[in-house]
């Protein structure tokens, strides 16, 4: 393990860290994702493949805003789309776009809290001491 204070071969597999672009790339992509809508449409597109109107409607939003909101996850990379037939079907195939959206939901709680080791319970419960706790019975 590094110390703290020094810089190895991180996630990038570079020495010395990721490079400006990466970061500038990176900062882009989360701030693409940074509006909860936007999340939810992809999460939604991980789950399986869509039309807009069905996206839309389980997130809660009109078609219109969900489609400008696809357009630009489209845009990005971060979401595919085919046609089939008169319809437009979303999903995500990237399984690096899949693993950064599982990661950062999972570090966090149903009620919106940080999830400090992201280990939750069955029941959504954060788990004390990040040690698994058998069954979905809430304690108290």
């Amino acid at each position: 393990m590094a110390a703290v204070g020094t810089v190895g071969v991180g996630v990038s597999g570079r020495a010395g860290g990721p490079t400006r672009r990466q970061l500038v790339a990176a900062g882009r992509t989360f701030g693409l994702l940074s509006p909860p809508v936007r999340l939810h449409l992809v999460w939604l597109a991980i789950q399986g493949e869509y039309d807009v109107g069905t996206l839309a409607e389980r997130a809660g939003v009109s078609v219109a805003t969900a489609s400008q909101h696809l357009g630009k996850l489209r845009l990005a990379g971060l979401i595919t789309v085919h046609r089939h037939g008169r319809h437009h079907i979303y999903t995500v195939d990237d399984p690096h776009v899949i693993a950064l959206v599982d990661q950062i939901l999972a570090h966090i709680t149903p009620n919106g809290t940080l999830a400090p080791d992201g280990t939750l319970a069955p029941d959504g419960m954060l788990v004390p001491g990040g040690g698994a706790r058998s069954g979905g019975a809430s304690a108290g």
